[in-house]
């Protein structure tokens, strides 16, 4: 699964030589000469990948960070000051900090193929139209996580590439220039990925899915999902037992049915390997050999494992217990990335960013918020995700599992069941948060389960402090976000 993405030595002579590997170092040639052919232009789109690999982005700290902030997981060690929700400590502030260099620099990456691809001189515009939409999906990609987590933001496009002084963006202006790009994803890049690991017309559909359920405008969500469930292209992964869901998450799972957009990692390349695993995993475990810090935990008494049927595959396939100094018996730790071939602290698994779960989970809450009512068609597209959860044939309706549109008689709880099975599905993939946050349900929730009055600074992080150092165009007593 894991040798599409791997890290070349880029020298002068080596552009035109085939490789299974990514190139991902146009940098080091003066940009000047680089950038005319179809092989120097998808070497600069593959850099844009690069990032995602970073601990401080996909390959850990990020998920970790947001998976701590649910309502079911806590933080060990630095972590640690995360679970008394009172924004972020300078620790925390440092990582953050990472997390935000590297967004941008893949920012600058998709940037800088969507102002050369039209001055190259040896491609057709077919590949330009490509390679542009590829690069304006992942910058589209990284400014949805950004704006996210930061609000309002300095915007950075082809046009401002080399300009520091960027003053701050509202929210509504970042995503105007995420929902653009996505829509020109959509409508030029091909049926089929350039590469497993790259996006199709299908992948920017669903993100699309997601940012307008985001933006409350279910109309289009339902649009873009329904698009994708009708193309047929895609399936939910057969499961009958519970270790079955190792086909979709474990180290050798790579393009099934189920797989949207998945991050590409390989510990078989130096460099290359999924870190999150080494800070999931308890020291001594078979599911992990090399060992890990158990950074993230939770606890089998939460209302939210608590209360998850113990007949649903994914709980015994997802959670594991482990004594690590604090609650014992019940504590629990995430089996769902699990590599017990690993040889070094680096797993083998990829980073699952959009299945057909999500999607189908997605339509089922643009159908029903489109209507205002939960309706029959956003409850099967639920009821498809629980059947497989519990090993059933996820096309043939079963009373022993479905839920009924009876049990629920309004928008609002329909909606919170969608998101709760989503919670269910997605537990360690750092995607629930998010749920909480868009819906406005966060405080709610976690006062809730852990009976915490959270602040509103809460819901966003700092500008790191080192951007109001460098970028004269920021103030920090007015552009900073509140509560810090």
């Amino acid at each position: 699964m894991k040798n599409i993405f791997g890290l070349a030595v880029v020298c002068a002579l080596a552009l035109t030589s085939c490789s299974k590997f990514l190139e991902e170092n146009p940098q080091q040639i003066a940009v000047e000469n680089f950038y005319n052919t179809p092989v120097e232009m998808e070497a600069g789109l593959n850099a844009i990948y690069e990032t995602v690999r970073y601990l401080s982005t996909f390959g850990g700290f990020y998920t970790i960070q947001h998976e701590i902030n649910t309502e079911y997981m806590y933080g060990r060690g630095s972590f640690a000051p995360m679970n008394a929700y009172d924004g972020l400590d300078n620790t925390n502030v440092g990582r953050i900090t990472d997390t935000w260099n590297n967004f941008y620099k893949g920012i600058r990456n998709a940037n800088i193929i969507i102002k050369k691809a039209p001055l190259a001189k040896q491609i057709t515009d077919a590949e330009e139209a490509r390679y542009v939409a590829e690069a304006r999906f992942m910058r589209g990609l990284f400014y949805f996580h950004v704006v996210r987590n930061w609000a309002g933001v300095p915007l950075h496009d082809e046009n401002n590439i080399d300009s520091i002084n960027v003053p701050k963006s509202s929210a509504a202006k970042i995503y105007d220039l995420i929902q653009q790009d996505l829509v020109f994803a959509e409508n030029n890049l091909p049926d089929n990925p350039r590469l497993v690991g790259t996006p199709s017309k299908w992948t920017a559909k669903t993100v699309l899915a997601e940012v307008y359920l985001t933006l409350e405008k279910y109309d289009l969500a339902r649009k873009a999902a329904w698009e994708v469930i009708d193309s047929k292209k895609y399936s939910l992964v057969n499961v009958t037992v519970r270790d079955d869901f190792e086909k979709i998450f474990g180290r050798d799972a790579n393009n099934t049915s189920e797989e949207i957009f998945y991050f590409k990692y390989s510990s078989k390349v130096s460099g290359q390997g999924y870190q999150y695993l080494a800070y999931l995993h308890a020291a001594k475990t078979t599911h992990f050999p090399p060992g890990g810090f158990s950074t993230i935990y939770s606890d089998s008494l939460n209302p939210f494992l608590a209360n998850w049927d113990r007949n649903d595959l994914r709980y015994y396939f997802t959670w594991y217990p482990s004594d690590v100094g604090v609650t014992a018996k019940s504590t629990v730790l995430v089996k769902k990335f699990s590599d017990r071939s690993a040889t070094i602290a680096q797993g083998n698994n990829d980073y699952p960013l959009y299945r057909y779960a999500d999607l189908l989970l997605f339509y089922a809450e643009a159908e029903a918020s489109m209507n205002g009512a939960p309706t029959a068609d956003a409850l099967e597209k639920l009821n498809m995700v629980r059947r497989r959860a519990y090993g059933k044939p996820v096309n043939t309706p079963d009373a022993t599992v479905d839920l009924k549109l009876a049990d629920y008689p309004d928008l609002n709880s329909f909606v919170r069941r969608v998101v709760l099975e989503r919670g269910y599905e997605t537990v360690g993939e750092g995607k629930h948060w998010f749920d909480l946050k868009r819906l406005g349900i966060w405080k709610e929730t976690i006062q809730q389960v852990e009976n915490l009055v959270l602040k509103d600074k809460h819901m966003l992080w700092p500008i790191p402090p080192r951007e109001f150092n460098g970028n004269t165009a920021l103030n920090p007593t007015v552009d900073q976000n509140p509560g810090y």
